[in-house]
């Protein structure tokens, strides 16, 4: 339940698990080419970046990763803050083509279970949420709607029921976000996340903890709350590291959450 830092040559620095059947990490914004507002590791495409930047960027993570040799089957989908989760079981052409035309209407989630399909979702104060198995992964984007409908417990539930595995063998990591001092919210806002969450979901007066939220939705999924890994990384305070969609004033870059499973022992 550790999360590493590593930072690359080319500048790329990313915080995940590196070794092992699954493979993940958050991205900072630096190593990538994209030029001034989304400089320089902007992984989005729809913030109005040149696409070969992006396109550059998307494979110097791969590289990173250990994946960029599986970059014709990387999935990024149209996220859309709902809790849609697609699940990806088949590696084949056609099977990966019918998902990309899924996650095209939209998704907030991926499961994958095959191995070399890297998934990659792009997030600037939204909370990246990444859950394990022994040989599967679910990668989530949880705003205030998808947390409001417990995508993250959603994404752990489905991860079991795809792969057979038991809760305990699972763990989750919260990637960088808005933390809960830095979040201002409606009070009407705040009222619905207290009616279905209680207290937990306050940092003070309409100060809303999405990551409060996402534990509880997981640890209600079953997963231990010592097997949920937060390390508080905030997208505000630490903006030369991460986008920060607020401290940005809405012009700025996406990073992400990109994860790959390996080849199963044999």
């Amino acid at each position: 339940m550790k999360l590493e830092r590593r930072t690359y040559a080319n500048g790329i620095a990313m915080t995940g698990v590196f070794e092992g059947p699954v493979r993940f990490g958050f991205t900072e914004r630096t190593g990538g080419v994209s030029q001034s507002p989304y400089a320089s590791l902007n992984l989005g495409s729809h913030v109005g970046d040149d696409p070969a930047a992006v396109r550059e960027n998307r494979l110097r993570v791969l590289e990173a990763l250990g994946a960029r040799e599986d970059a014709d089957r990387l999935l990024v989908p149209n996220q859309v803050h709902g809790d849609h989760i697609a699940c990806v079981q088949d590696s084949s052409p056609e099977a990966l083509a019918r998902v990309r035309e899924e996650i095209a209407h939209g998704a907030d989630g991926i499961i994958c279970t095959v191995p070399h399909v890297p998934v990659m979702l792009c997030f600037a104060d939204c909370v990246p949420v990444v859950i394990t198995s022994p040989h599967a992964v679910a990668v989530v984007h949880s705003g205030w709607k998808g947390t409001y409908a417990g995508i993250a417990g959603k994404a752990a539930c489905m991860l079991m029921e795809l792969t057979g595995c038991a809760a305990g063998e699972l763990a989750a990591f919260v990637g960088p976000h808005i933390l809960g001092d830095e979040y201002e919210v409606s009070e009407e806002l705040m009222d619905r996340f207290h009616e279905h969450f209680g207290e937990v979901c306050a940092a003070g007066d309409r100060l809303l903890d999405l990551a409060a939220c996402i534990r509880t939705s997981l640890v209600q999924a079953g997963i231990a709350a010592d097997a949920v890994c937060d390390p508080q990384l905030s997208t505000m305070k630490l903006n030369d590291r991460f986008y920060s969609y607020r401290a940005e004033h809405g012009s700025c870059g996406r990073h992400a959450a990109v994860a790959v499973v390996g080849e199963k022992a044999r």
